[in-house]
């Protein structure tokens, strides 16, 4: 049986003490949700622009997955959550131009997208995914 590992990376925010950043168990990776957060300070960024958040989101996500020694192309799903219906559309631009930019297979990542109330006022957006890794 595999182990599990906790991944922890620096270009990530640092995960509060009850939760890792990343869990990798037999090539699967469940990175848990990022928000608009600068890596470095903690520090919430781009109150009110969704699709800012949602690039440096996904931008975290991406450090987490990297940290594993995947790639974006190795993401099979992501679930965002929002807090207000009417930031779909430009979370979903934010979100395309990021596939675009990241993920050089055809095949995208699964998607489902909830709409929620979040953990801190300034987020208005929180992604969380999963990557199978190559052997």
């Amino acid at each position: 049986m595999t182990q599990k590992r906790a991944l922890t990376t620096p270009d990530a925010p640092a995960a509060a003490h009850s939760f890792s950043q990343g869990v990798l168990k037999g090539g699967i990776l469940q990175v848990s949700g990022q928000g608009p957060q600068d890596p470095e300070t903690g520090k919430y960024l781009y109150p009110g622009d969704v699709g800012r958040q949602t690039l440096r989101t996904l931008n975290n996500v991406r450090a987490v997955v990297e940290a594993s020694g995947g790639t974006f192309n190795d993401v099979i799903s992501l679930r965002v959550f929002l807090t207000e219906r009417g930031h779909f559309a430009e979370m979903n631009a934010a979100y395309e131009q990021f596939m675009h930019e990241h993920v050089d297979s055809r095949v995208l990542p699964a998607r489902t997208t909830v709409f929620v109330g979040l953990p801190r006022e300034e987020m208005l957006v929180e992604i969380d995914g999963m990557a199978v890794l190559s052997a």
